[in-house]
């Protein structure tokens, strides 16, 4: 399992059930033509964005078009009668994901006329394992006193510059950021991160517990890397910010429609109104070699989910992602959906600003450079899913350190654009002369990127 977040993940065999599955399960990925049979118009959004959403497109000037439609509630119909089950949808790629026991059920769909392909997605393993809650401990005093307002999560922000911003009263506020990721494990239930302002979650993985409060805890080690507002303790990098917890990831098997799962969550995002988007994911081998990634696909558009990806600021919606920690491995590269257009792809460093070898290498497969900016994510303090105070490696963190630093220079420069402060972000890397495999732009500097464009 290639999963960037498996670095961070090392789960005993004490926190894990085993449920047995009864029968095979197939989930396939159905790719519909058109829209037709919609009731839905792009005169009359309300029905199915948000206000929030709405006014986020206005204010930057951002037509709505077919891809905001819903998919074609005919079509979803149409392919129930078939005797399947539509457990996911993608208006953005107009597709279904649909669940059966039966694989001949491939054939017969695509055989309809308004189907234009049929990809198998998953197939159920013969028993699953299921993540058990860690019991909740209590701060330490060495947890609990540190000599700055920071705690452990000072050199973090100092070296991108956010104390100056916060210190300017930008600690995103009025920002909403989705953390799109595979479990946020006790983020109900630990007490240092009870003021974090949680707007809601969500369960995309069809076949999971759908309580992400009760999944793995990679989610609530990368959530603490923004929000916590625990002075002393630890700051996270917009700990005034709002957020949607999804969970898309599913992290029992690693396949193909984890990538369907995740373009369903940013869907859900942008319907809700995030501006943000922090997702420590990234995909390119899957259980089934058969549809696993290849290099020349990395283009932004190829994998469905940076084809979702690279949709995005075009909704204005900044979505940050991890690079991956391949960089030790025999596949080296940026993963899916890192590659993506119009988005921000963090690599990894140390506190000295040095590289780290498993930080996942550039370009995309198109030229672009990538990975865009670098972050702290060695040694990265988090709060882990027992409520402890700890030391994390991987890009998985240098995301959302990176995510909770835009959303407050988006706060300072309200009135710019989602690609607009992407480029902002660029342009403030210390290597933006000169980009390179490695170092992307390299590390920016949010402070001065808010002085230079107010």
């Amino acid at each position: 399992m290639k999963k960037y977040l498996l670095l961070f993940l090392l789960l005993l065999s004490a926190n894990i059930v085993f449920a047995q599955q009864t029968q095979k399960q197939y989930l396939y990925r159905v790719y519909l033509t058109d829209k037709k049979g919609t009731p839905y118009s792009l005169k009359q959004p309300e029905k199915f964005l948000s206000p929030k959403a709405i006014e986020r497109r206005k204010k930057q000037h951002l037509k709505l078009d077919a891809t905001d439609l819903p998919v074609s509630p005919q079509y979803i119909s149409a392919v129930e009668q078939l005797g399947v089950k539509v457990v996911s949808k993608s208006k953005w790629n107009n597709t279904l994901v649909v669940s059966t026991n039966d694989e001949a059920v491939a054939k017969q769909l695509q055989q309809q006329n308004y189907i234009n392909k049929v990809v198998k997605v998953w197939t159920s393993r013969d028993s699953v394992k299921y993540a058990k809650r860690y019991p909740l401990t209590t701060l330490t005093k060495k947890d609990t006193i540190m000599p700055n307002y920071y705690g452990a999560g000072q050199r973090q922000i100092t070296m991108l510059g956010g104390d100056s911003l916060h210190a300017a009263g930008f600690t995103g506020k009025g920002i909403t950021i989705a953390v799109v990721d595979g479990g946020f494990m006790n983020v109900d239930s630990i007490p240092s991160m009870q003021r974090i302002d949680i707007l809601g979650s969500r369960d995309f993985v069809a076949t999971g517990r759908h309580q992400p409060f009760d999944e793995l805890d990679h989610g609530t080690s990368v959530l603490s890397c923004i929000a916590m507002k625990a002075p002393y303790v630890m700051v996270g990098t917009a700990p005034d910010a709002s957020f949607w917890l999804l969970r898309s990831e599913d992290g029992y098997s690693e396949s193909l429609v984890e990538e369907d799962y995740w373009a369903a969550a940013v869907e859900f995002a942008d319907s809700v109104g995030a501006d943000i988007i922090s997702s420590s994911l990234g995909y390119y081998e899957f259980d089934d070699k058969s549809t696993s990634h290849k290099y020349k696909e990395l283009d932004g558009r190829t994998a469905l989910i940076s084809n979702s990806s690279s949709l995005l600021a075009g909704k204005g919606i900044v979505h940050v992602n991890s690079a991956g920690n391949a960089g030790r491995g025999t596949w080296k590269k940026i993963g899916f959906p890192a590659d993506a257009i119009d988005m921000l792809t963090v690599g990894a460093a140390d506190s000295l600003k040095v590289n780290t070898a498993f930080s996942s290498l550039g370009p995309a497969a198109d030229g672009r450079v990538k990975p865009d900016v670098m972050a702290m994510g060695m040694n990265t303090a988090v709060v882990k899913g027992n409520g402890r105070l700890s030391k994390a490696n991987g890009t998985s963190f240098s995301c959302p350190v990176t995510a909770g630093m835009v959303a407050c220079l988006w706060q300072a420069l309200p009135n710019k654009t989602a690609k607009e402060i992407i480029e902002i972000v660029r342009q403030s890397g210390d290597n933006y002369a000169t980009p390179d495999n490695v170092f992307g732009y390299g590390f920016p500097n949010y402070w001065q990127a808010y002085q230079k464009n107010k």
